[in-house]
């Protein structure tokens, strides 16, 4: 039995990697979950199967939810989903997002801004529809699957899915104050590289600009094939991308008020952790500065 009072939670992104092993993980956790996810009838219909099959074996209150987060029309009707069937929404999880890899330049405009639809506006679109609910009730919690790229080593030709990701770490922060005299907490847990137990690597985008790629390719065309290798060298053998779900169950068990505003979850070590300590540190002192220290976020980052 849990220990906690258990919560409800939208989770989107959850058709696999860190969205399926945290919906799994907030369930057994005794939380009620609506897993977000996109195309639930078509392209994803073996992932819900998955998860409903899930539920069944292991008598957990695990949902499927329809959740697009490109579209606001979605996000809306996921929310009013969980509203209908539970009357309450206690907790967010922004995890959907898309991986591209190859050199910047040969990305055209329109697909970094579909990378920027899907990891910075697709979080925007599901806070409009859930954030009146949690104002109205004066608590709640958003919990932001970032990425240690948006300050850590962030090696080269991923470019895009980082400064999108840098963009939802922003986002993330200026929320935490926003939205703090409402009783919501805020909370970014920070994900390294994990070469496996996902689906970020194998799934992600390329360029769509061939002519410009095949440039690249003259000078960095080995770089370009071994960057999954050198990155997976840096991971542990026992890293286990479940760390970052089990992250987030604890972030959701904390007693309101108490979350940090950072969980680094990261085994290649590439250093986001030391830059963020420093980068937080220096937010709290320019907030004391022109006196919002109230707005500040409870507790360091871990």
């Amino acid at each position: 039995m849990p220990t906690h009072t258990p919560q409800t939670v939208l989770l989107t992104g959850a058709s696999s990697g860190f969205g399926a092993l945290t919906v799994r993980a907030l369930a057994r956790a005794g939380h009620t979950v609506y897993a977000g996810i996109r195309q639930t009838a078509t392209r994803n219909a073996p992932a819900v199967a998955a998860l409903r099959r899930y539920a069944a074996e292991h008598d957990i209150d695990l949902h499927d939810v329809e959740l697009d987060v490109t579209s606001q029309e979605s996000a809306d009707a996921a929310v009013a989903r969980v509203l209908a069937d539970h009357g309450r929404l206690d907790v967010v999880v922004h995890n959907a997002g898309h991986m591209a890899t190859g050199p910047a330049e040969a990305f055209t405009p329109d697909q970094l801004a579909r990378l920027y639809d899907i990891n910075v506006l697709g979080a925007q679109r599901v806070n409009r529809a859930a954030l009146p609910h949690l104002r109205d009730r004066g608590q709640g919690l958003l919990v932001w699957i970032g990425s240690s790229s948006t300050r850590g080593g962030c090696p080269p030709f991923v470019g895009p899915y980082f400064a999108a990701k840098a963009a939802m770490d922003a986002l993330a922060v200026a929320y935490a104050a926003e939205v703090r005299r409402f009783g919501i907490d805020t909370a970014i847990v920070v994900p390294g590289a994990f070469t496996s137990g996902t689906n970020h690597f194998s799934n992600a985008g390329a360029p769509a600009d061939t002519e410009r790629a095949a440039a690249y390719d003259e000078r960095y065309g080995a770089l370009l094939a071994d960057l999954d290798n050198r990155l997976a060298a840096l991971v542990p053998p026992d890293a286990d991308a479940a760390q970052v779900a089990d992250a987030v169950v604890r972030l959701v068990a904390a007693p309101a008020g108490t979350r940090p505003l950072r969980t680094h979850i990261d085994p290649s070590r590439d250093g986001s952790e030391v830059v963020s300590v420093v980068a937080d540190r220096v937010r709290a002192e320019f907030f004391r500065r022109i006196g919002l220290e109230e707005l500040l976020t409870t507790g360091s980052s871990v």
